[in-house]
């Protein structure tokens, strides 16, 4: 059986910690560590962290040096897996039980070296302290193929989904980027020529959280990807153009549906 290397960046989670932490170690797929990183958080995450190690060796948290942001916890728990498979979940969203399972099967039957699933969509204050139940959300459905070409456009892979094949791709990090991190490192992994398949299964529940007006949401992600397609991917002014376009685009049509 594979061992899953479950990456978890945490600052300040408390409130939503443990909901997240148990819808890994009750994963059907039990071969699994949870490598945490704790970002210098000021309330009583750390002390949650090391009451759910005592419990279950399978919890690995460690304490960051310094505050450095979640791109930079998840690199330093990433440095520490053993995996065969890395995987990602925020300490404010969970899985349902059979993620793992399903995703690992679904990777094998399709040779794909990153796979991503669909997910349900809840509000900030979901309460829910499991999974075992059927959310229901909103399901954001996962796209069946997504090439590099398609993801410069838009970021289809919900990174508590995302999962990756070590042993195909290697130890990838995530770019030192202030934001976007995970976009960063799933094109840097298509980049290199391997495309990512979706399981059309919601398997995993995202807490979404007001990020500001519709205007600042829109010129924050004209920022970004132009810094995305310039610094991190060196795709020329006119391609990064047409890529920053074609993002704005679709961001704009999905603020209507």
């Amino acid at each position: 059986m594979p061992l899953v290397s479950v990456v978890m960046p945490v600052y300040n989670s408390a409130a939503t910690l443990g909901p997240a932490v148990r819808s890994v170690l009750t994963q059907t797929h039990g071969d699994l560590e949870l490598l945490v990183t704790d970002d210098q958080s000021s309330d009583e995450s750390m002390d949650l962290l090391t009451e759910f190690a005592r419990n279950d060796e399978r919890v690995l948290p460690q304490r960051a040096p310094e505050r450095g942001g979640a791109g930079k916890a998840r690199n330093l728990a990433i440095e520490r897996a053993k995996g065969d498979y890395i995987a990602f979940l925020d300490s404010d969203d969970m899985w349902l039980p059979e993620k793992t399972e399903r995703q690992l099967a679904f990777a094998a039957e399709g040779s794909a070296p990153l796979t991503f699933t669909s997910y349900f969509k809840m509000d900030a204050d979901y309460a829910g302290e499991s999974v075992d139940f059927v959310p229901n959300g909103r399901v954001i459905q996962a796209r069946e193929h997504v090439d590099y070409r398609a993801m410069l456009v838009r970021d289809y892979i919900g990174a508590l989904t995302a999962m990756y094949d070590r042993n195909a791709l290697g130890t990838r990090l995530m770019p030192e980027m202030r934001k976007r991190q995970d976009y960063a490192l799933w094109l840097s992994i298509m980049r290199d020529g391997a495309d990512a398949r979706g399981l059309s299964e919601p398997l995993a529940v995202y807490r979404a959280h007001q990020a500001g007006s519709l205007s600042s949401n829109k010129l924050s992600l004209v920022q970004y990807n132009w810094q995305l397609y310039r610094e991190h991917e060196h795709l020329s002014v006119p391609r990064a153009g047409r890529a920053l376009a074609g993002a704005v685009w679709q961001s704009l049509r999905n603020s209507r549906i």
